[in-house]
């Protein structure tokens, strides 16, 4: 660990640790120089090519934004990383920066690993997923390395943390950080540990770069109960319409495809959760059918005769209700309403 690790780093633990306690809105601290710059660039030069069949998105659509998950496999360098990241040292380092301890590594590396993100690409404000999928384990932290050298503040991509993505930008509490070269990014994941960036706009001779970085989670076996939430996936908010707009302005070409951009994203927004709620329904109606459960079975409590299947069923069944629920009272829509307006008001108008 010591040789590919910036040995400052470990000797100023107890300082990260001050900044990272204090910040805002959320905690997470920045640090420059993170790695052995050698072995920075080393993973740079063998970072992966981007790849159309690791970019598909969740509209099953190739996006700007490829993944790779298989960190062990993509050559020597990419191996010693992962052996890095996994290591009880540095794990150890990190519970010391952050103060959460007993940190455990996903080998998985699920929806962490190399990412890449081109001309066009952004991440609207959310918040992560809770729970890992496979192992039940809380997730607590993102660590993310940046790997794109000379990135200009300009081009768009900075992470950005937010207090409240849900009110106006300027009411909102943002931090911005910029995605320097061999910066690592760690903050506490939790239910209001929003962050993002903002669309990537490189200027024409720089459209052969992109925003290249590393993603890796840390779950623990448990969390505080005060912080424990309903499990959920990861939760987008969609950006808002520019406060300059007004009655009566008139769009340029360029504003006039920012619009068209922000309902394109709230129509495949929308059509993922109308999918999901046909999904959840079709799920229940095979329920009743087959163990003919009722519309009240959430507030019924596991029979002593039951199986142990039919409770697990019982329980999903009144799992598959909420889930249902929580869609249907869903933000996105209440959200949507100025653009599904404005949407109207354009096809009025030709």
């Amino acid at each position: 660990m010591d040789i590919l690790l910036n040995q400052n780093v470990k000797t100023d633990s107890a300082k990260l640790n001050r900044e990272f306690i204090s910040a805002k809105p959320f905690r997470h601290i920045a640090i420059d120089n993170f790695l052995d710059m050698d072995f920075a660039r080393a993973l740079l030069d063998d970072f992966p090519e981007f790849d159309e069949t690791l970019a598909v998105n969740e509209n099953g659509e190739v996006g700007g934004k490829a993944v790779h998950q298989k960190i062990a496999t993509l050559g020597p360098v990419w191996w010693k990383l992962d052996r890095l990241v996994q290591d009880e040292k540095f794990r150890a380092l990190i519970s010391d920066i952050t103060g959460i301890p007993g940190l455990k590594f996903d080998p998985d590396y699920y929806g962490g690993g190399t990412h890449e993100n081109l001309h066009g690409q952004s991440l609207n404000p959310h918040v992560d997923f809770n729970f890992h999928p496979l192992t039940r384990q809380h997730r607590r932290l993102n660590l993310i390395l940046y790997l794109s050298p000379h990135w200009d503040q300009s081009w768009g991509g900075s992470i950005e943390l937010h207090k409240n993505p849900y009110l106006p930008p300027s009411e909102d509490e943002i931090v911005t950080i910029t995605p320097a070269f061999n910066r690592c990014v760690i903050f506490e994941t939790n239910e209001y540990s929003w962050h993002g960036f903002k669309r990537i706009n490189l200027p024409e001779d720089k459209r052969d770069l992109s925003r290249k970085s590393f993603a890796l989670y840390y779950y623990t076996d448990k969390r505080p109960a005060e912080e424990v939430g309903a499990e959920h996936s990861t939760i987008y908010v969609e950006e808002h319409l520019p406060e300059h707009y007004e009655t009566g302005m008139t769009f340029g070409e360029e504003e006039l495809q920012h619009v068209k951009n922000l309902l394109t994203s709230r129509d495949q927004h929308l059509k993922r959760l109308y999918k999901d709620i046909q999904r959840l329904n079709m799920d229940l109606n095979y329920l009743r059918g087959e163990f003919g459960f009722d519309e009240n079975l959430e507030s019924l409590e596991p029979g002593e005769n039951d199986s142990m299947e039919l409770i697990i069923l019982k329980k999903r069944y009144a799992g598959l209700q909420r889930r249902i629920r929580e869609f249907e009272n869903s933000t996105s829509w209440r959200i949507t309403r100025p653009i599904r307006e404005l949407k109207r008001a354009l096809k009025r108008k030709g």
